[in-house]
């Protein structure tokens, strides 16, 4: 089995670019494969590979600077989700486009797992998914309002428009591994909510620590990479993924007459133009060309580094 380790850390880098190579070089020598995104304001992603080689690079993330006190989470997979290497530097690790959010100012206060079924249990708490509408359509918890967001960007647009919603309420938010509650907590405490509440290491962390018995998760959790969603005890999920539009797909969606593997869903088939169809039959082709050879062709198995 392969390790996966998904990973963020606030901190300082004056020149991400700096940094890039070297973890890029590091990371390849390893045979570890997944997204790295560096910026000023830290790093975000996943990775996967033998356990020797993720616990090299995890070990030169920590000697990175502000990073020794780096936190991970990891699951496992029997083949590699991931098609390359890729190390990538952006404005933001996970992007909200607010220029004056900072985690490292203040973030809501943590909750561990085996106490968040109590909080959002309570009649004053409004529990709040901060994650992308597609996403949480597989599964959420028990009572959350669905922002029904298509971009993390789209959060505080949400939040001024329906904010008067939660008035007197104390606000519990979760993510699938608590990056972006790091930011969205920072911004509603910039707008004045005072009782600001998240899952410490979100829902992965809470699928794995939580019994499924006293769990309060409906469904399955999405996740960046070729495993597509995870279930509890991290188990791998029933979703495929349509890899036009990179969504998740249950058996049912795929039985839809606008699913063409590798082409279309019921989601994007009005999404692309006919020249897009045409790029992705062909790419389409050529795995199913790999696929008869009994190798992997690198289009069927790249995991996305979307995670706004």
């Amino acid at each position: 089995m392969l390790t996966v380790a998904a990973l963020y850390h606030f901190t300082p880098f004056p020149d991400p670019e700096a940094l890039k190579a070297p973890l890029a070089k590091l990371a390849c020598s390893q045979g570890v494969k997944g997204t790295l995104l560096l910026a000023r304001e830290g790093i975000n992603g996943t990775i996967a590979g033998t356990r020797e080689g993720i616990d090299a690079v995890l070990a030169h993330i920590r000697s990175l600077p502000g990073c020794a006190d780096l936190v991970w989470k990891e699951s496992t997979a029997a083949e590699m989700p991931f098609g390359r290497m890729k190390v990538r530097v952006k404005p933001e690790i996970v992007t909200m486009g607010q220029p004056d959010v900072d985690p490292l100012a203040s973030v809501g206060h943590y909750v561990e797992p085996k106490d968040w079924n109590d909080l959002i249990a309570a009649e004053d708490v409004a529990v709040i998914d901060t994650r992308n509408d597609y996403e949480i359509e597989i599964g959420t918890f028990d009572g959350a309002v669905d922002p029904g967001t298509k971009s993390f960007r789209d959060f505080p647009a949400w939040w001024q428009d329906n904010k008067h919603r939660f008035h007197n309420k104390r606000i519990a938010m979760f993510c699938t591994g608590g990056i972006r509650c790091e930011k969205s907590t920072n911004y509603l405490i910039s707008q004045g909510v005072e009782d600001v509440y998240h899952l410490q290491g979100g829902i992965l962390k809470y699928l794995e620590d939580v019994p499924e018995a006293d769990s309060k998760w409906q469904g399955e959790c999405f996740v960046f990479d070729q495993r597509v969603s995870l279930g509890h005890g991290l188990r791998h999920g029933s979703y495929d993924l349509c890899h036009a539009c990179r969504r998740p797909l249950a058996a049912a969606d795929k039985a839809r007459p606008e699913y063409e593997e590798g082409v279309s869903c019921h989601r994007c088939a009005s999404e692309y133009s006919d020249a897009d169809r045409a790029r992705f039959r062909e790419r389409q082709h050529q795995v199913d060309l790999a696929r008869q050879r009994g190798t992997d062709h690198i289009g069927a198995i790249l995991g996305g580094d979307k995670t706004d």
